[in-house]
C-alpha cells in the first residue's frame, strides 16, 4: 500500500512537471492521464480489500452449504408427496418419489463437497 502511494506521488509530480514544461494547453490531457492511473490504483485497492474480507473456505467440513436446507425441504415436501402417491400410484409411485428425493439429496451432498 505504501508502495502504491509513493508511485502515485511520483506520477503526480511527473504530471505537474510535464504541465510546467508543456504549458496549460496540455493540462486537460495530463489531468485525465493522472486520474486514469488514480482510478486504476483505487480499483486495485478495492479488489485487495474485498479479497481480504471474503471468508476463507474451510477444507473438509465446517459449513454444510446447501445440504441441510435441501434435506429439510425434502422432508417437508416428502410427507405430502408420500400421502398423494400412496393413494394415487401405490407402492411403485411411492418408491419413485423417495428414490427421486434421495437422488437429489445425494447429488447436493456430493456437489457441496467440492
Amino acid at each position: 500500500m505504501a508502495d502504491m502511494h509513493s508511485e502515485l506521488q511520483r506520477d503526480l509530480r511527473a504530471s505537474l512537471d510535464a504541465r510546467r514544461e508543456l504549458g496549460p494547453d496540455y493540462e486537460a490531457a495530463l489531468v485525465e492521464s493522472f486520474v486514469e492511473r488514480l482510478d486504476q490504483a483505487i480499483a486495485a485497492r478495492v479488489r485487495e480489500e474485498v479479497r481480504a474480507q471474503r471468508p476463507k473456505k474451510a477444507k473438509g467440513g465446517g459449513g454444510s452449504g446447501p445440504a441441510v436446507p435441501v434435506a429439510i425441504c425434502s422432508l417437508i415436501f416428502g410427507i405430502p408427496l408420500t400421502a398423494i402417491t400412496a393413494e394415487k400410484a401405490g407402492i411403485v409411485g411411492l418408491l419413485v418419489v423417495w428414490i427421486g428425493i434421495a437422488v437429489v439429496n445425494v447429488a447436493v451432498a456430493l456437489a457441496s463437497r467440492d
